[in-house]
């Protein structure tokens, strides 16, 4: 009984600090829209980057867009991907529209146009900024088990049924979207056309730099092959102090022929120099090699989503 209501905890914990993770993401991912990248009118890939082309070109809301374009994707979403997917991903999408609404609000000056809060001409520094909060929010999105809609919903559909990966179907779309805006910018902005595009492909880059630099050092563990003739004694203090347990293989040095505890361990990035220090400690002579891995998933480390 008191393991099903730990189980039961443990899940409601996961859940929160998931929808955490997600609001926070999103919120963080439209600062980066509405405070940088639209007063200064640069385009990047996305659905939310389609979207933000057509309110250049049009003035029409980017939130009404990015509502009716993910309502049609999640319609076939839910009728090819089942409706898991696409009750979470309709969430991200909802909480991604109340943020998008909320900071163009706040971000609108009297005139009713977007408040440049670098001050005039600074859409490169506006482009960097914009890209690494956007990065920060997509990969706080992503760690929370959720996408952000969009393209993200066309590239799972596609992947589903032809050998393409899913970052790949991404990257020619969002390639294909910022060239396009070239042709609509060319009428509206004929002396900035080709910066925008530009900026357009260096926001995509360092977005996606972000996330990525981000996602990774979340999942980033460090495994330890340890060589010693005190495994067990070693094994019994890591797990007193880490609560960690160790894999003992039994093996022979090919030139002393002496027994040998070979023990294999995976702890925390944060951990390990508490663990080197342990183990110096209970057997000086022991012979370390220390590697980082990522995606470490089982009890005490990731849970697979």
């Amino acid at each position: 009984m008191a393991q099903k209501s730990s189980k039961i905890l443990r899940r409601a914990w996961e859940f929160s600090k998931d929808f955490l993770y997600l609001n926070l993401g999103m919120a963080i991912y439209m600062a980066g829209w509405t405070v940088f990248l639209l007063p200064y009118h640069i385009p990047t890939g996305g659905w939310v980057g389609a979207c933000s082309i057509l309110y250049y070109a049009t003035g029409f809301p980017m939130s009404y867009a990015v509502l009716i374009g993910n309502g049609i994707l999640l319609s076939i979403a839910l009728w090819q991907l089942g409706w898991k997917f696409t009750v979470k991903t309709g969430y991200a999408v909802i909480s991604m529209v109340f943020f998008l609404e909320i900071g163009q609000r706040i971000m609108t000056g009297d005139d009713g146009q977007f408040i440049q809060i670098l001050g005039p001409n600074e859409s490169t520094m506006a482009c960097v900024l914009g890209a690494l909060i956007n990065g920060l929010g997509v990969g706080l999105c992503f760690l929370s088990g959720g996408v952000t809609g969009g393209w993200d919903i066309v590239a799972a559909i596609v992947n589903k049924y032809k050998p393409i990966s899913f970052g790949r179907v991404l990257l020619y779309l969002d390639l294909t979207v910022i060239g396009c805006s070239y042709f609509i910018f060319k009428t509206k902005y004929p002396d900035d056309a080709w910066h925008m595009v530009v900026f357009g492909y260096v926001t995509l880059f360092v977005y996606t730099y972000a996330a990525d630099m981000l996602i990774n050092s979340a999942k980033q563990d460090v495994q330890l092959i340890i060589m010693t003739t005190k495994g067990e004694l070693l094994a019994r203090i890591i797990r007193e102090r880490t609560g960690h347990t160790m894999t003992q293989i039994n093996g022979e040095g090919c030139y002393s022929h002496a027994p040998i505890n070979v023990m294999l361990l995976l702890v925390h990035r944060h951990e390990q120099i508490s663990v080197l220090r342990t183990i110096q400690d209970v057997d000086p002579a022991a012979f370390v090699s220390s590697s980082r891995v990522e995606g470490v998933y089982g009890l005490g480390f990731n849970r697979i989503k």
